[in-house]
């Protein structure tokens, strides 16, 4: 059998200059732009831990599921080949369900950091490892290591070790374009930031201080472009809406201290959704659903406002269709009658084109003006899924655009829903890409970090407000060179001004790693130990505190009611957790207060369990969660979204599971058999 050809790597001097701490096996943070090879620099650092360290055992950790590939087949494997024993594992790969075994038959495993976390909290032999079962860390992507992320669950074990004196920790390698601030807008603030990260990672960070030039040769900022839109002063499709909400505001008799801001903003939606809680914690069904239907008009605004009304209209022609099944009482034929009755002054309004957003104008002449070389590339960065798929149902149908030959796809992330793409199908579409099929991504978020993206020579941001790391991250992928980054917005709006905050926190953010690096390493060293121990300490307080809030009732005590009508439907002594996560309901009785839906299909296959229908409230339609099948047997697995519970003092929502207030048994299989089939012989 022939050996693999290993490549040799090459690092740029810069690259060689960020290395040498991690070569010194010390724990560092690579910081350097997206383009800049921190993965090749990370690819060399394992190379020479594994010829140099004795039972070296390397772990590269990633924060989305195509990057295991990714990394195995474009970095890892050309450069280690058949010398090192290595497994890239993700959700689908038979590996995970024997990790530990695979982790003591590998010498370097690339995987999701969520399969490595499942892996530390597992009791099973063949699945469960340690720690100080590694010798060195990698940590892709590492400025997502704080708050409740998996990568700072994992670290803050590894400082909870350190700091008990525990040995054989491994070693860290972080690698990031943009640590960005938290929020920050002091430098004093930035500065807390970046040592926060470092004390996440107990780590130092690194940047290139010698070949500056070098790396701006190698990784070119993109030319800045602001594409001013001329301002939308007639609306009348918008100012539709706006009264059919102000109709609603009526209807609900609105405490006046309970103010709403601005129509078509987030903040709006930010006030809707706190509406729509108040009217649940008071059961107050006229305010749930009007809240509801208030949140879905705002997002038609934000469509409005951001492509065309024709989108917008068809947003609400679809939720519209579906609420106009599940008419209960006065509110939903209030709710369902106003949109029935303006449906074809709606359409009237939609299918003026004098009256449509000038925004689209001016993207049109920035794509035709960057697409004039047929081998141009580019990606659109919008808010959301919907605004991707009226943004490419508007190239598509765009004489223009097609006359300057543009081949468009969207490009979103992975999951369940109908507007959510399979993990294959992203491959797909990126392959594509790279191949010329297509020259033009029109991405959500997914796009700006990780992906394995051809150089772009446009990249354009459409109706967002983010934050400086999504900005730096965007930029990013505008490599190519003489490669423009665009930014369509109206002179002074709120897009304008966000960007414009951003190029300062970036500029911040840079400072502030200066300030870090220059810092005397005892004075360093002495900062980060107080921010690891004071971590360790909360979390240990807030660990006590979520352990006290979940005993704070009696299951028995705990009532489940339907989020969209306030039916009562189950106790929380009827709810039991399978696999650490999935919660089902266990009470036969259950199965008459819901209706089954389609087959749910999901991507990969799983240990002891599959996939079933869909299910929803029987009443009113609202959605519960889906059927699962645990060893031939099926049950409701919730959604702890689809409800409120009545406590004893008063009826609230959850976020997420572990935020209810009593304790969810354990499944047990074979007691759930004997206590719905006492008849069945079992010995």
């Amino acid at each position: 059998m022939l050996c693999e050809k290993m490549e040799e790597i090459s690092l740029r001097p810069y690259q060689q200059e960020v290395v040498q701490a991690a070569l010194r096996k010390e724990n560092s943070i690579i910081w350097l732009p997206t383009g800049g090879g921190k993965t090749r620099a990370a690819v060399y650092v394992a190379k020479r831990h594994l010829e140099t360290h004795p039972n070296a055992k390397v772990a590269v950790l990633v924060n989305k599921v195509h990057l295991v590939d990714q990394h195995f087949r474009k970095e890892f494997r050309p450069y280690l080949g058949s010398s090192v024993k290595m497994t890239p594992i993700c959700g689908d790969s038979n590996e995970k369900d024997f990790f530990g075994c695979v982790v003591r038959d590998s010498s370097l495993v690339i995987c999701t950091a969520q399969i490595l976390e499942n892996a530390l909290i597992n009791t099973e032999e063949n699945k469960h490892v340690e720690l100080t079962d590694f010798t060195l860390l990698i940590i892709d992507e590492c400025h997502h290591t704080h708050k409740e992320g998996v990568y700072n669950k994992i670290m803050a074990r590894y400082v909870k070790k350190k700091i008990e004196g525990v040995r054989g920790l491994p070693q860290i390698l972080g690698l990031t374009a943009s640590p960005g601030t938290g929020g920050a807008k002091s430098l004093e603030g930035a500065i807390a930031h970046v040592l926060e990260i470092c004390a996440n990672l107990d780590s130092v960070i690194v940047s290139t201080k010698n070949y500056t030039t070098e790396l701006k040769d190698v990784v070119p900022r993109p030319m800045k472009n602001y594409d001013i839109v001329d301002v939308r002063y007639w609306d009348p499709f918008g100012n539709h809406l706006k009264m059919m909400m102000k109709l609603i505001h009526e209807f609900m008799m609105l405490d006046p201290k309970f103010t709403l801001r601005e129509m078509g903003t987030q903040e709006y939606e930010a006030d809707v959704v706190e509406l729509e809680k108040k009217g649940v914690q008071e059961e107050n069904r006229l305010l749930t659903r009007c809240a509801l239907h208030l949140r879905k008009f705002n997002d038609a605004l934000l469509i409005n406002e951001t492509v065309r009304m024709v989108d917008a209209l068809r947003l609400l022609e679809e939720f519209y269709a579906t609420e106009t099944r599940n008419v209960l009482d006065v509110t939903d034929e209030f709710l369902t009658g106003l949109f029935n009755e303006n449906r074809v002054e709606l359409r009237q309004l939609a299918s003026n084109a004098s009256n449509e957003n000038p925004k689209l104008e001016r993207l049109q002449r920035t794509l035709v003006d960057q697409f004039q070389d047929t081998n141009s590339r580019g990606i659109i960065f919008a808010k959301t899924r919907e605004i991707t798929r009226c943004l490419y149902d508007w190239v598509r149908t765009n004489p223009e655009l097609q006359r300057a030959e543009i081949r468009a796809a969207n490009l979103v992330g992975a999951g369940t829903g109908a507007s959510h793409m399979t993990q294959l199908e992203q491959k797909c579409t990126i392959q594509k890409f790279r191949d010329g099929h297509l020259n033009l991504l029109i991405s959500t978020s997914v796009a700006e970090e990780g992906l394995d993206i051809p150089e772009c020579n446009v990249v354009v941001r459409y109706g967002l407000l983010t934050n400086e790391i999504a900005q730096q991250q965007a930029s990013g992928r505008a490599r190519a060179k003489n490669s423009v980054y665009s930014v369509v917005a109206q002179a002074d709006g709120r897009e304008m001004r966000r960007e414009k905050t951003n190029e300062y926190l970036e500029e911040l953010t840079c400072r502030a790693i200066a300030h870090v690096q220059s810092m005397k390493p005892s004075e360093f060293h002495r900062k980060i130990f107080e921010l690891q121990q004071e971590a360790v300490t909360a979390r240990i307080l807030e660990a006590k505190k979520r352990e006290r809030r979940r005993l704070r009732y009696d299951a028995a005590e705990v009532e489940f009611d339907c989020r969209g009508c306030f039916r009562a439907v189950a106790r929380g002594d009827d709810m039991r957790i399978v696999n650490s996560s999935q919660h089902v309901n266990i009470n036969p009785d259950f199965e008459r207060f819901y209706k089954v839906g389609g087959q749910v299909y999901l991507e990969r296959t799983f240990e002891d369990w599959e996939p079933g229908r869909t299910i929803s409230c029987a009443a009113c339609g609202q959605e519960w969660g889906m059927e699962v099948k645990l060893k031939k047997v099926v049950l409701p697995c919730l959604k702890i979204k689809g409800f409120s519970m009545k406590t004893p003092q008063s009826s609230r929502t959850a976020k997420q599971w572990k935020d209810v207030e009593f304790q969810v048994e354990e499944f047990d299989f074979v007691q759930y058999v004997r206590k719905r089939y006492p008849d069945l012989e079992l010995d």
